[in-house]
């Protein structure tokens, strides 16, 4: 739009009634504003009658195709003292709620409390405003859970606080996660480790404790370290100290049990391995049962040297496995069903793992072939026990005083 001469009111007139069928447009709207300005100022708009002003409004309407109400915005616009002019564009955006201190208080939040979910995260923010009074969390307080994950991801938190992710470890298949089922059957055992405690960051020894499911019969070790180095040896040794034939080995998910030395050790004797499932505390109850009960109750809780280990296990192996297997009795749970569908176990008799194995009908056919019934009626009928294991080596006599 190129007009810059000036128009007096009367030429105006002229031209708005010989015009009056014809229709205006403008392409560029940047030349149309400074065209309105141009001829506002030309006109000396702010100046003019009411009845001019008029006729200027629609002169400006007529030239630019604009509708009455926006030449009256662009009219006012040039009253209020501004240039018409075309606004640079501008996004609509929600206002901000949350200030960079809120989110610098929730990157603290999230800092002391190792990053929680987002509902529980939310409810301590809650309590920090109304149970600790602390003003800080006044609007946080009510935040939602979906826009504090938004805060979460924006420049300011990452800034204060940096989330590192950690390789997930890869799942291991090794052994079958299930609860073993003997099916009365002994040789299936039940095996956890015992730590004896610390002391000034010096690790204390390691028991591992085996229980046979179904006779109860145990038998106790001890090493220095739970490395492949002492674990494997032990293992074996307690292995021998069995007079079944091992048929199954369930234990938790530690790493000293579930690795591919002690999966290889279990193949070799065509031992089944299992181990427990998550949130089924009852998997491996037995043991846990035994660790309270027999290791904590005579080996205490202070801290053992892991250099005594040595003579633990020579303790467990000569005295106290034959005591635990042919002298100490052991309650027979009697399973009672409840009329809500829940298990009680009831012990009402007790008897020694040895008792326990002549009562399945052919335990004799449940023997390890180097184990004999002579064998094992020595030390629970005469008064010096004689405990006999298989070795590669040959035999090898412990005795026991009752």
């Amino acid at each position: 739009m190129n007009d810059n001469e000036k128009l007096s009111l009367e030429q105006i007139r002229a031209f708005l009634e010989a015009s009056e069928g014809t229709i205006f447009h403008s392409t560029d709207k940047r030349e149309l504003y400074e065209w309105v300005n141009r001829t506002l100022r030309q006109q000396g708009y702010e100046r003019l009658k009411r009845r001019a002003k008029g006729l200027v409004r629609r002169y400006v309407a007529k030239m630019t195709g604009l509708s009455r109400a926006q030449v009256t915005r662009l009219v006012a616009c040039y009253c209020s003292g501004e240039e018409v002019k075309l606004k640079p564009y501008k996004r609509r955006k929600f206002a901000s709620r949350y200030s960079r201190a809120d989110i610098g208080l929730l990157a603290q939040t999230d800092e002391a409390h190792d990053t929680l979910s987002g509902p529980a995260t939310v409810k301590i923010m809650e309590r920090e405003y109304t149970k600790f009074h602390k003003t800080g969390y006044e609007r946080l307080r009510d935040i939602s859970v979906a826009h504090l994950y938004r805060l979460r991801h924006t420049t300011t938190y990452r800034k204060q606080r940096v989330n590192i992710q950690l390789t997930k470890p890869a799942k291991v298949a090794i052994g079958e996660r299930r609860k073993p089922a003997p099916g009365g059957k002994p040789g299936y055992l039940r095996v956890d480790t015992v730590h004896q405690g610390d002391h000034d960051g010096v690790k204390g020894v390691y028991h591992i404790n085996a229980v046979d499911e179904v006779t109860q019969w145990q038998v106790v070790g001890a090493v220095p370290a739970i490395c492949e180095a002492f674990v494997l040896p032990m293992l074996e040794a307690i292995f021998k100290q069995f007079p079944l034939v091992i048929r199954g080995f369930h234990s938790d998910n530690g790493s000293e049990y579930i690795n591919y030395d002690v999966e290889a050790l279990l193949k070799t004797l065509l031992v089944q391995q299992t181990k427990s499932r998550p949130r089924r505390s009852n998997d491996n109850g037995l043991v846990e049962c035994k660790n309270g009960a027999v290791i904590r109750k005579h080996m205490g809780y202070g801290h053992i040297a892991p250099e005594h280990a040595p003579d633990v296990a020579k303790f467990y192996r000569e005295s106290f496995n034959p005591y635990l297997n042919f002298h100490r009795p052991c309650g027979i749970p009697t399973i009672q069903m409840a009329a809500n569908g829940k298990q009680k176990r009831l012990y009402r008799e007790y008897a020694t793992p040895f008792e326990l194995l002549k009562t399945i009908p052919g335990w004799e056919d449940f023997l390890h072939p180097s184990m004999t019934v002579l064998q094992l009626e020595i030390p629970h009928l005469a008064d010096r026990a004689v405990f006999e294991t298989s070795s590669g080596e040959g035999r090898a006599h412990y005795f026991v005083d009752r």
